[in-house]
């Protein structure tokens, strides 16, 4: 049994490994799609995700949860909004990473654990610890230095911050697998994709199944084609990660896909990285070394309490006995 555990406790790790590692890598990849423009990228993404799911979910007979679904309106709702929210965020990212953004994009995902934060207390009510408090407070005045490094508001990673964190809040009150909720996404946003890749061929401007001899062929279209896929493999190593490690392990290895894309964009593309933005990222980063050491020590008090709860202690059966 043990044995058992601890071979599931690895796979559940390199999943997760796998997940953070494929989106922190992104940036390699759509690059490769120019070029078409970030929004035919993101159409392509939309329509091709949905193929992929669906194959995934015909494979694995996962319909069930279909039909109560649709008995739901409200839920229903909150997907189609969903949709929307992470359509806005995935078409700002492709944007940013293509038009040489890449290190800024990262921030995006750095800060979105302190936007998390902030929801909960404007919206739902949660109240913070003095430590999470702390962390707010650093990540304010990193993003006030970021602004003056910049000269002019880090927009690209406010919009990736604030959009994951409201997709991350309509999830949770829509409660759906990470394979459903993107089948129900991509599923929502379908109609408008294709109808736009249809506009863009009409007109002479897509890329999907075309060739311009010298710029590109059909390697192209076998790329955005395959983009559907790369978005949905790490959302099921994510799944698989979910059941088999703690959240607290997960917390951590969220970490991993900014620190990719940050090191790419740094060492890779080469993205300039003046002092005053290494001191804003800087305090980022102390805001998340708060943020964590917040949640370890959290996680450790809730393990002693619960090792100092006494056993109940059997009743004797009198009529057993």
């Amino acid at each position: 049994m043990a044995t058992s555990t601890g071979r599931e406790a690895r796979a559940g790790l390199w999943n997760g490994f796998a997940a953070y590692g494929i989106w922190g890598l992104f940036p390699l990849f759509w690059p490769l799609l120019e070029p078409a423009g970030a929004v035919d990228i993101l159409a392509n993404r939309m329509t091709w995700s949905l193929v992929a799911v669906a194959v995934m979910m015909l494979v694995q007979r996962r319909w069930a949860w279909i039909r109560p679904l649709l008995a739901q309106p409200r839920r229903l709702a909150l997907s189609v909004l969903a949709a929307a929210v992470i359509s806005l965020n995935w078409g700002v990212y492709i944007w940013g990473v293509n038009s040489g953004h890449v290190v800024e994009t990262s921030l995006g995902y750095f800060i979105n654990p302190l936007v998390t934060i902030a929801f909960g207390v404007l919206l739902l009510r949660e109240r913070l610890r003095r430590a999470q408090w702390f962390a707010v407070g650093i990540g304010a005045a990193a993003v006030a230095v970021l602004t003056l490094a910049y000269g002019r508001p880090p927009w690209i990673a406010l919009v990736l911050a604030f959009s994951f964190g409201s997709y991350g809040l309509l999830k949770k009150k829509v409660a759906l697998g990470g394979l459903e909720s993107l089948a129900l996404e991509t599923a929502a946003m379908f109609p408008f994709a294709v109808g736009y890749l249809i506009w863009l061929a009409a007109h002479g401007q897509g890329t999907l199944f075309r060739t311009v001899p010298g710029e590109y062929g059909w390697g192209h279209s076998a790329l955005l084609v395959l983009s559907g896929l790369i978005t949905a493999v790490p959302l099921m190593c994510f799944g698989a990660a979910a059941l088999r490690v703690p959240l607290t392990t997960l917390g951590l290895l969220q970490y991993l896909a900014p620190v990719f894309q940050f090191s790419i964009g740094v060492l890779v593309f080469h993205e300039s990285m003046p002092p005053a933005r290494w001191a804003g990222f800087t305090l980022v980063w102390a805001a998340l070394a708060v943020l964590t050491w917040d949640a370890l020590r959290r996680v450790r008090a809730d393990r002693l309490a619960a090792a100092a709860v006494p056993l109940p202690v059997p009743q004797y059966d009198r009529a057993a006995g």
